[in-house]
């Protein structure tokens, strides 16, 4: 682990205050949930949590099922990555930081389907090869935990509306499976 040099102390009320660079860092905000954990030779971890991290096995079997009846590139994102990922190239896309448009549309809580002449959002800010077809997000009692997508290609056919209800229905059962 490597050491920033940065001492905080403990308040009367046992918090402990994140530097904001690290913060920046790790995309942590306001709010982000928080694992932790205890070591043997006495430390303590902190770990950005995500709920979809425990369907993580069973997002990567979905995204393969999407791909071998679609044709179509799929990947499940939790509120920070790439979680999950069938077709395509994984170094590029998975555990990769989600854009700022990608979490954009997270935020808003919308169903995006790509549409000629319109701006191609990329998953991650590096996904040069790749763009946003098809996006819904993962919705759990109201809290937005990822999203479900297909990805294109810069020649790949238009995503059609089948290929939208096909997301969004993975994506609400996604969300119903973390309710249970």
């Amino acid at each position: 682990m490597k050491a920033t040099g940065i001492v905080r102390r403990v308040d009367s009320l046992g918090r402990v205050v994140i530097p904001k660079e690290i913060r920046h860092t790790l995309r942590i905000k306001e709010g982000s949930p928080l694992e932790i954990y205890t070591e043997k030779d006495g430390g303590v971890t902190f770990r950005k949590y995500s709920p979809l991290g425990d369907l993580q096995d069973f997002a990567v079997q979905i995204c393969e099922s999407i791909r071998r009846n679609t044709g179509t590139i799929a990947a499940v994102s939790d509120r920070d990555t790439i979680i999950a990922q069938s077709g395509g190239a994984k170094r590029e896309l998975l555990d990769k930081p989600n854009s700022p448009e990608l979490e954009q549309l997270m935020e808003q809580r919308k169903l995006y389907r790509y549409s000629p002449g319109a701006d191609k959002l990329r998953p991650t800010e590096h996904a040069e090869k790749y763009h946003l077809g098809v996006a819904a997000p993962i919705l759990c009692q109201g809290d937005i935990l990822g999203c479900v997508m297909l990805l294109q290609e810069e020649d790949g056919n238009l995503p059609q509306e089948s290929d939208q209800r096909l997301v969004s229905t993975v994506a609400e059962f996604l969300g119903k499976q973390m309710e249970s």
